[in-house]
């Protein structure tokens, strides 16, 4: 069973994958710059940054695939791309990468525009996208054959609207998952769902995808 570290583990989306991972028994490990107070029971946490890489690799040796689940915004934009750079060329080439990128990224239609290209995303939200954009590049232009997913949320995606665990998703490949009506979104916890799938039956090598309802 693949033993998992998630860098950002204690934000949103980290929390939700290092939880759905400890449910199902797997060896995990959180890594965020403070130990909070509130702990995933079976998770070990850790104090570390992805812009201290020397030291974080240090931290993960053993670990079969480590997921970055940080957010280019704040004080860790444009700082965020160069870092998971750093960090996919330090790792053990035998470590699978994921990332938890943006729905900016996902298209609105088979060949079609990128979510950040139509009208309606808001301009606030652009560089985080970009930068985000910006980490699924650098992974899709890797020569070295190491394995890594990245996943492209729905649009819909955050602690405001947690939702439930239901155990189900739709995975749209390139494609911005949205319902009949033309609305996208996924909980947290099966936000996780979909994330801890790709790791323990992979589907997605070397390749990225969406996650919604």
């Amino acid at each position: 069973m693949p033993r998992i570290a998630v860098i950002g583990g204690t934000g949103y989306a980290g929390s939700n994958i290092v939880a759905e991972a400890v449910r199902r028994g797997h060896t995990v490990v959180s890594v965020a710059r403070t130990v909070p107070a509130e702990r995933v029971e079976g998770a070990t946490y850790i104090e570390g940054t992805v812009l201290d890489v020397p030291g974080l690799v240090a931290e993960l040796e053993g670990v079969d695939v480590v997921v970055s689940a940080v957010a280019p915004r704040g004080d860790m934009e444009g700082k965020l791309r160069p870092a998971v750079a750093e960090l996919v060329a330090a790792l053990p080439e035998n470590v699978r990468i994921g990332v938890v990128g943006g729905a900016g990224g996902s298209l609105v239609a088979e060949g079609g525009p990128r979510l950040i290209d139509t009208d309606g995303f808001a301009e606030e939200y652009k560089p985080e996208a970009r930068e985000a954009i910006g980490i699924l590049e650098d992974l899709e232009a890797d020569d070295t054959g190491r394995d890594w997913f990245y996943v492209h949320p729905a649009g819909g995606f955050g602690a405001w609207a947690p939702g439930e665990r239901t155990g189900s998703y739709r995975d749209g490949g390139a494609v911005l998952v949205t319902d009949d009506e033309g609305n996208s979104f996924i909980g947290g916890a099966d936000f996780a769902v979909a994330v801890v799938d790709e790791i323990e039956n992979p589907k997605h090598s070397r390749e990225r995808f969406t996650v919604g309802y």
